[in-house]
């Protein structure tokens, strides 16, 4: 992806491995200062170490984004070392425990939520205060395919996602006229830690179910959802706010016209034929793209009416 992203400070949560350790080598390879946050702090020290030794310029922030003096206090260093923020990517999250609601714990209810929800809103809180000081910036949130469906034995976890884009419509309307821009992201199977975890509590089967849905016959690699999230946060997409669905079955991109009359435009991928919009139910000046999975990680663009 040729989107630079040099003079500009990104900051990554969940950031030691999985989709936010490859969102945070991207921006480091696209000239991003890059802030590393994870409550893993040697693995996350070791992350930022790496891209420093490749030249890149990083730091490594121990955080539990459940706890707010924390998230805080990660913004507060970021923009202490590097001087503002343009771009970050909520990304720390975690699943719950398997069980049906009737038995469900309060404790993992808790937990989950704390990280996956109170996180992302806390993060978002702390992120906005100094973006809007700044008058510009953009937010990408992780949602999750289980943030658009239902799955049995996943409730607390596919509620908090949910919530999650509920938190991103709202933030996107408050400041998309002060030039900051609020997006999600509803990954579905992609290869993470998070799977690793997955197959070792004896859940490799349903992994292998869910594999075979896959237009593409394949799991998802994180560089992948990387590539979509460095284009959310640039410049390219400066039309674009609300949720993105990166799904494993029919995949849609939602696009947010500035007006009924850019409303109009076609978009394609790069990599494809143009394909036919449709006008989404819930927003007059939304149209949704219908693309291949395969081109994810290519930017979209606009073609010149």
């Amino acid at each position: 992806m040729n989107i630079s992203f040099e003079g500009q400070v990104a900051l990554v949560t969940g950031a030691a491995s999985g989709l936010g350790l490859a969102t945070a080598k991207a921006f480091a390879e696209s000239g991003a200062s890059v802030a590393l946050a994870d409550w893993n702090e040697d693995a996350v020290r070791a992350a930022a170490g790496e891209l420093v030794t490749r030249g890149h310029k990083a730091i490594a922030i121990r955080c539990d984004v459940s706890n707010d003096a924390q998230v805080e206090a990660m913004v507060a260093q970021t923009v202490s070392v590097f001087g503002r923020l343009d771009a970050a990517y909520n990304n720390a999250g975690v699943q719950n425990v398997l069980a049906e609601t009737a038995d469900t714990t309060r404790e993992d209810y808790d937990r989950v939520m704390g990280i996956n929800l109170r996180g992302e809103w806390s993060c978002m809180k702390f992120e906005l205060q100094q973006m809007r000081k700044q008058g510009s910036g953009a937010i990408v949130n992780c949602s999750s395919l289980g943030g658009l469906v239902g799955g049995a034995e996943r409730g607390i976890y596919h509620a908090a996602k949910h919530g999650v884009l509920g938190f991103t419509k709202s933030a996107a309307l408050e400041y998309a006229a002060r030039g900051i821009r609020i997006n999600a992201i509803c990954p579905g199977l992609i290869w993470t830690p998070m799977a690793d975890q997955m197959v070792a509590a004896g859940q490799g089967d349903a992994l292998k179910a869910l594999e075979k849905s896959v237009p593409m016959g394949r799991v998802g690699r994180p560089e992948e959802i990387a590539s979509a999230v460095l284009w959310l946060c640039s410049d390219a997409a400066r039309l674009r706010d609300r949720p993105v669905h990166l799904g494993r079955r029919r995949v849609h991109h939602a696009v947010n016209t500035a007006s009924p009359e850019a409303a109009n435009r076609t978009y394609r991928s790069e990599n494809s034929d143009i394909w036919p919009l449709a006008e989404c139910p819930n927003n007059s000046h939304t149209q949704a793209i219908e693309f291949r999975p395969n081109d994810l990680a290519s930017p979209l663009i606009s073609v010149p009416d």
